[in-house]
């Protein structure tokens, strides 16, 4: 993969260049948290407070009996 406007690719601990595919596959196989926080204030007074999770992960069907 070659950067693309400032980018560099992602890489293994090896160095091999990693596809977006091969990425979100081993996210999604592991699992993967994303978490947040977004404060809106105005004059230095909170007015909203959001705290955001997101769980990504894989669900395999079991098989049939």
């Amino acid at each position: 993969m070659s950067e693309v406007a400032g980018y560099e690719a992602a890489r293994t601990a090896s160095g091999r260049p990693v596809s977006l595919v091969e990425l979100i596959d081993q996210l999604l196989a592991d699992g993967v948290v994303i978490e947040g926080q977004l404060v809106l204030a105005v004059a230095d007074i909170d007015l909203v407070q959001l705290d955001l999770g997101v769980l990504l992960a894989a669900v395999t069907e079991a098989p049939a009996r």
